[in-house]
């Protein structure tokens, strides 16, 4: 644990998030003594830092929950905002901001640090763009000091505006582009957004203002499309079209990314609006952070994914796909299916545990992945997430990380993995595997499905389902066994699915 250089003590919300989750191991780096505000302990599982920081349960829309939050805390960072534009979530980030901005000024706090949205207040901005506005207002209203940076899009590995650009240009040579992709926008470097993030801290010019924060360059989204074609060597062609509504345009994105529609309708629709910095006043107040150019952003996005050092993703997130769906007690009971199966493993359990804990995104599910591949196209069909969101690290996995259409729900280091269904399903499902150490020094590999059905079509569903999930679910247990027996599960070391013969 680093030493506490500084005496200020921070409150970070927001911290299994993107940007949340890169600010906490920068400012601890610098010494800095930090709480967090988590709903949920376990979404901290895995995170390096885990054991560095004081850890509060709390929900910002719950006021009695942020006393003990706010205790003694100088400066509070408030990183929360709802991908949507609905008026049922517009509502709830006011709520929560208000209540917030009140914790923070009955516990004496002095500053308040939130992260907004650019655009011009005077343009009619798109609903996702005023509600970050309104954001910065409802804090404000308690009286505590707010410094709010104002950014467009944060390119960075892992980003969702960075990985809608990536996906779009890997996989679609002729890229059709309607009128606000040539709409202008100032992108940012993740890396030159936690330089002013932290360089606030107690500055008290920055005390009740808005600041505009962005990159060395301002271009059109298409511009920044191309950029990044570049820097991967693609020969990228846009084709204007007359006619492509934000509606068309998400499930466009939907298809052709893992982002789902319901979270790129509202990035889409904040592109109509120019969103660059019109206010120099960042350079005046930081003249010591240089920020850097768009492709340059790229590049280094680019080398931290190729190395798979990518700390967080936008799919970290709860509210990027079941909003605050809260973890499901999986014992046995009334009305439950249960399907379990169990092989005895010439292998020891971290072996194993290594394995299944690879399952997934490039590596795929080691048996029948062509119906792992149907079924991920069809949930797409019905507006789900689909296969698309693969992992966030082809090795490592931790609680909250999205893996296809799976939430990992919990992990025990070298011995379980339990897997929450997001994929659109009647009912509820988990999937869980165990690696028991055995006295022989095997380990005894067990695989549950669960499902709870909802309703008569629920029902249904099982039944008509249960001979192929049994089929599949038999023939991955099956192959897990045989790669833990093969060693190819020792830590840190990937197994060659793509070039096995018998994982079609």
């Amino acid at each position: 644990m680093p030493a506490n250089n500084h005496s200020l003590r921070i409150l970070v919300t927001g911290a299994t998030g993107y940007v949340g989750g890169r600010l906490v191991p920068r400012l601890l780096e610098a010494g800095y003594p930090l709480r967090v505000l988590v709903r949920d302990t376990r979404r901290l599982e895995g995170r390096p830092w885990q054991d560095q920081v004081d850890v509060v349960v709390g929900d910002v829309l719950i006021p009695e929950t942020l006393v003990a939050a706010m205790e003694g805390i100088d400066v509070a960072y408030y990183l929360i905002h709802s991908m949507s534009d609905t008026n049922e979530f517009h509502d709830r980030d006011m709520v929560a901001a208000r209540n917030f901005g009140r914790a923070a000024q009955s516990a004496g706090v002095r500053q308040i640090v939130y992260l907004g949205g650019l655009g011009s207040p005077d343009d009619q901005l798109s609903p996702h763009l005023r509600s970050r506005h309104q954001t910065g207002e409802a804090l404000r209203e308690a009286g505590v000091p707010v410094t709010e940076l104002r950014a467009a899009v944060i390119v960075g590995s892992g980003s969702v505006s960075f990985e809608m650009i990536r996906y779009l240009t890997e996989r679609v040579p002729i890229m059709i582009c309607p009128s606000w992709v040539y709409t202008r926008i100032q992108p940012i470097a993740i890396r030159n957004v936690l330089d002013y993030l932290i360089t606030v801290l107690e500055k008290t010019e920055t005390f009740g203002r808005v600041i505009e924060i962005g990159g060395a360059d301002v271009i059109t989204y298409g511009e920044m499309m191309l950029g990044y074609a570049r820097a991967r060597s693609l020969r990228r062609v846009l084709l204007p079209v007359p006619v492509l509504t934000p509606r068309l345009s998400s499930y466009w994105v939907h298809w052709v990314t893992p982002i789902p529609a319901k979270i790129a309708r509202p990035l889409i629709k904040g592109l109509r609006n120019e969103v660059i910095v019109r206010d120099p006043t960042a350079q005046d107040l930081f003249p010591d952070i240089t920020p850097m150019g768009y492709e340059e952003a790229v590049r280094r996005s680019l080398d931290k994914l190729e190395a798979g050092q990518v700390q967080t993703t936008w799919s970290d997130s709860l509210a990027s796909s079941q909003g605050d769906v809260n973890p499901h007690s999986l014992a046995e009971k009334e009305g439950m299916f249960i399907e379990q199966y169990q092989r005895a493993v010439d292998a020891p359990p971290n072996s194993v545990f290594n394995v299944f804990t690879q399952l997934g995104g490039d590596t795929g599910w080691l048996y029948a992945n062509w119906a792992w591949e149907l079924r991920g196209i069809l949930d797409r069909m019905v507006g789900g997430v689909g296969l698309r969101r693969g992992r966030r690290d082809p090795i490592s996995v931790r609680t909250g990380d999205a893996l296809d259409f799976w939430r990992v729900e919990d992990v025990q280091p070298g011995r379980a993995l339990r897997l929450r269904a997001e994929m659109k399903v009647p009912g509820r499902a988990w999937l869980k595997f165990e690696a028991i150490p055995e006295a022989n020094g095997g380990t005894l590999l067990t695989q549950t499905a669960y499902f709870a059905p909802k309703g008569l079509f629920g029902l249904l569903y099982w039944y008509v389902l249960y001979p192929l999930h049994s089929l599949i679910f038999r023939g991955m247990i099956d192959k897990i066994a045989a790669f833990s027996e093969s060693k190819k599960g020792i830590s840190g070391e990937t197994f060659p699915m793509a070039k096995d013969p018998t994982n079609r």
